[in-house]
């Protein structure tokens, strides 16, 4: 599936809920299922910065695409990185780059959250495509 393809599906699941706490146990529930990083992953140099949760991040390439693994130690914050791993894992690299990001104002996401994690929000989606440039320039 395409990104945006992933994004509008998500769109829509969302949309099935009513309220944001049924929403919320949707997050909750997707960080459960998110496969667990590998322990020597969960090192300083994965952590995303500007997030009030420790998440750490790692990306490798497998052909063309670019796969992610990531876990964090609050359930809410793995349940939003589980979300964004969903929409760019396994895609191209410059995929990745083109691809926008008003899935998550469309589902309401960044404005349900507080502050802090909607900077930590921010700060994962910045890291994922930071990811992509440096993967892009060793494919190329």
């Amino acid at each position: 599936m395409t990104i945006k393809e992933i994004q509008e599906e998500i769109i829509d699941e969302f949309s099935m809920f009513d309220d944001w706490m049924e929403r919320y146990e949707y997050i909750i529930d997707l960080g459960k299922s998110l496969p667990l990083i590998e322990p020597e992953y969960k090192v300083d140099t994965n952590l995303i910065k500007g997030c009030q949760s420790k998440v750490w991040l790692r990306s490798e390439i497998e052909g063309q695409h670019l796969i992610f693994s990531a876990d964090s130690d609050a359930i809410l914050t793995k349940g939003i990185v589980a979300l964004l791993l969903r929409v760019y894992s396994n895609q191209e690299p410059q995929a990745i780059l083109k691809a926008d990001t008003s899935f998550i104002d469309e589902i309401g996401l960044k404005e349900h959250l507080s502050p802090t994690r909607a900077n930590g929000l921010v700060s994962m989606v910045k890291q994922i495509k930071m990811d992509a440039i440096a993967q892009q320039t060793r494919i190329s």
